[in-house]
């Protein structure tokens, strides 16, 4: 039985009628159009379908559409404000972070909450925070390098 979920996604109001098992992550790509968020495990484990929900990160593949209803939804299109990358993508793209990009989204949305709620995170905070999402490249101490140059900016 399909119902009704009302999101508030990267500040804009959006209705979605679907069958509320359905994971937010499949709303957000095919009824949406939001492709930025990735398919990776299908399982929680990896982190590339991970948005902010009210905030905090979640991972949208075994979020129900139902259990994100009336909630405020950010990917990773709404960080930028107009032309201007958030300092987190920023930093990212700075820092050669982005090789095959497949990761970046849920890592950045992850940072970017991170550093809402700690400015100044020590390494094993960071560590701690992305624990659990996967880089299929890699780049790890260059994430971890550009994560302490976010921090350093104040405007995360």
């Amino acid at each position: 039985m399909a119902v009704k979920v009302n999101l508030t996604v990267n500040g804009e109001g959006r209705s979605v009628t679907t069958d509320p098992r359905r994971p937010l992550l499949d709303v957000l790509r095919e009824d949406l159009g939001l492709t930025g968020t990735k398919y990776g495990c299908g399982e929680g484990r990896c982190g590339a379908c991970t948005v902010l929900v009210d905030g905090k990160p979640v991972r949208s593949c075994i979020t129900p559409a139902a259990k994100a209803d009336g909630k405020a939804i950010t990917t990773i299109e709404g960080l930028a404000k107009g032309d201007r990358l958030h300092a987190v993508q920023e930093a990212f793209a700075e820092d050669g972070v982005l090789q095959c990009g497949y990761c970046a989204p849920g890592m950045i949305l992850t940072v970017v909450a991170l550093l809402r709620d700690n400015p100044r995170p020590t390494d094993q905070q960071i560590v701690q925070a992305l624990n659990g999402h996967i880089c299929r490249c890699c780049t790890y101490p260059t994430i971890l390098a550009a994560v302490r140059r976010a921090a350093g900016r104040g405007r995360a």
